[in-house]
């Protein structure tokens, strides 16, 4: 199996994320920006990394990068300021992609949401606008490389999963909602099949299909 490495570790998405990972044989390591939550990545059985990529060069996350073959971008601002938002969800995520495509990881599997990309519709002056700009933007520096990439859309994201365990995705499917465990299971999903997820983008909700089903070629 392979070794992957999770930025933004810490969130509730990846610390789910990281157990299925580790559960299906795979060597699984979280970046974090702070020591003190080193305890809650090896309780999801993940190896803490201490980086800050907010404020890591290329060439910095490139190292950190170095020898593993998957890595998972999971980081976000949460909802911070609209500067933190472009410096989090755009320029790092940009910095990171770069930092992959220098040789180590070959697969980049990015976390989006769902209605990410050109046509996102939001204005300008919206609160919501940086943000949905900002993943366009890194989703969009994504595709235009060479690496082996999966962009994850999930719809708005809920902790309750209401006995919600599987996906709602395909054409004329709208934006709904999605419980973080169901995200976490497709991360894993598309990590164990690179060969039916590579260059695609998948944009889900919750829903009744089962992901093993949805992503496994008939």
């Amino acid at each position: 199996m392979s070794k992957v490495l999770i930025i933004g570790a810490h969130g509730k998405v990846a610390l789910q994320a990281a157990p299925r990972l580790a559960a299906a044989g795979h060597e699984v390591s979280g970046v974090i920006r702070k020591e003190e939550q080193s305890d809650d990545l090896r309780d999801a059985q993940a190896t803490p990394v201490v980086a800050d990529v907010e404020h890591l060069s290329t060439d910095e996350i490139a190292e950190v990068m170095r020898g593993f073959d998957t890595v998972v971008w999971s980081a976000g601002a949460g909802g911070g300021s609209p500067e933190r938002t472009w410096a989090v969800d755009r320029d790092a995520a940009i910095r990171a992609v770069d930092a992959a495509a220098q040789g180590d990881p070959s697969r980049f599997v990015m976390v989006s949401y769902f209605g990410a990309g050109p046509d996102h519709g939001v204005p300008e002056d919206n609160d919501f606008y940086a943000y949905a700009q900002a993943k366009t933007e890194a989703d969009v520096h994504l595709q235009a490389t060479d690496l082996d990439w999966t962009i994850l859309q999930p719809s708005a994201l809920t902790d309750d999963d209401a006995g919600v365990h599987g996906i709602e995705m395909g054409d004329g499917v709208e934006a709904g909602e999605v419980p973080r465990s169901v995200v976490a299971g497709m991360i894993a999903a598309v990590v164990e099949r690179p060969g039916a997820t590579t260059r695609r983008v998948l944009a889900f909700n919750g829903g009744e299909q089962s992901i093993d089903e949805v992503l496994t070629p008939g």
